[in-house]
């Protein structure tokens, strides 16, 4: 690799980092101009590297998601199914606790290719894990990846009320959840699981909403 080409991925490695830090202090609308001042390069260079600050998101969620992927297939080949799935959950809600600030800016990011192809990489690893939990017994015989993640999504009221106050709240509330899903002691459910469609069309009111209501505000 050239000089040049070093310098330039030295530079784009370091915006990334300053954007994830400004981003995170500073919202969705965080200054591309602090950004660039704080990685010590022009704002020029900025550009070059991230044509629009939608560019730069972007490339924050995707290593955001990288890390939640990585974890999933780890989960998913280990040959005890509960300890791959507490260690995928620890793990997750670790990373997520970690990048809570940056959740405004992920949700206002539009759809994009390379975000859509990660999370197609999650559904049949989760449900790998899920099924290899049920055949071992480890979990309820009716526990399905629609269970995981909505268990998931629960954390981020927890993340937002006590990040500051008792940061590693969420842990306790992840025991709780986890014990809900072994087999002692679970009770018959009466609502179906979440279908795959049903779970990218939650999502995808999730994001909705978020952006009504930055429109009205």
């Amino acid at each position: 690799m050239t000089r040049l080409r070093r310098d330039a991925a030295r530079n784009r490695a370091k915006l990334i980092a300053a954007g994830r830090d400004v981003f995170a202090e500073q919202g969705p609308d965080a200054s591309l101009e602090e950004i660039a001042r704080r990685a010590d390069v022009g704002i020029g260079t900025l550009y070059r590297h991230f044509p629009t600050r939608d560019a730069l998101v972007e490339v924050i969620f995707e290593q955001h998601f990288d890390e939640i992927v990585t974890a999933a297939e780890e989960a998913a080949t280990d040959e005890d199914a509960w300890r791959g799935l507490v260690g995928f959950l620890e793990r997750v809600l670790d990373v997520q606790s970690r990048n809570f600030p940056l959740r405004s800016v992920f949700l206002r990011l539009p759809a994009s290719q390379g975000i859509a192809e990660r999370r197609k990489l999650m559904g049949p690893l989760l449900d790998r894990l899920a099924e290899r939990a049920r055949k071992q017994g480890a979990v309820r015989d009716d526990l399905t990846v629609g269970d995981v993640s909505m268990a998931m999504w629960s954390f981020a009221p927890i993340f937002e009320a006590t990040s500051e106050v008792a940061p590693q709240a969420w842990r306790r509330h992840l025991q709780i959840l986890l014990d809900g899903m072994r087999p002692v002691g679970a009770t018959p459910q009466t609502v179906k699981p979440l279908t795959g469609r049903q779970l990218e069309r939650a999502v995808e009111a999730l994001r909705e909403r978020y952006h009504r209501r930055r429109a009205a505000a």
